[in-house]
């Protein structure tokens, strides 16, 4: 449980850290690398959900405590933290209490299903709320469609390299 909350945790603070670090995607718009970082932390909270709702809200909690302490000692603007909470925090709730709706489910399906919502939810509120006013509407539109395309690659990459675990927990639930 330790190891997918700290990758959670790290991937949350690697990509606040990178937020306005952009790169242009042919096709999907700008992306920020802190988006290609943050899609590593759809899978490692659906990891620590065989732990529990009280455990993935720790971890969010810690995350939460970490991107203060960023902002204070790392010099990450105030507007990426705050957009970066807010959005954690409504797109994980929404994902974690979708994912356990879903516990008779397949792991692959409870992932896609949770994801399927906080992912452009989490985009959405990000970016709204980090650069409203800093691109132009047409600008940020591109952002967020790049940011929900590179949070998917980068999430089902995350979880296809946790499918054999995955294969065990449905095989070893049937009856």
């Amino acid at each position: 449980m330790l190891v997918p909350m700290s990758v959670y945790i790290l991937a949350v603070l690697a990509a606040n850290y990178t937020a306005t670090w952009f790169i242009p995607l042919p096709v999907f718009g700008l992306v920020s690398v802190g988006t290609l970082i943050f899609g590593v932390t759809f899978t490692q909270r659906d990891r620590v959900h065989r732990f529990g709702r009280r455990r993935v809200y720790v971890m969010i909690l810690l995350a939460a405590v970490g991107m203060v302490l960023e902002s204070v000692f790392l010099g990450v603007e105030w507007r990426i933290i705050l957009a970066s909470f807010v959005a954690i925090v409504l797109s994980e709730t929404a994902d974690t209490e979708i994912y356990h709706r879903l516990l008779h489910r397949s792991w692959v399906q409870r992932v896609t299903g949770s994801n399927l919502v906080s992912i452009p939810l989490d985009s959405l509120l990000f970016n709204l709320l980090a650069f409203a006013g800093v691109f132009a509407p047409g600008m940020l539109l591109a952002i967020i469609f790049g940011e929900i395309v590179a949070k998917f690659a980068t999430g089902s990459l995350v979880a296809c390299l946790r499918a054999p675990e995955a294969l065990r927990d449905t095989v070893s639930a049937t009856p």
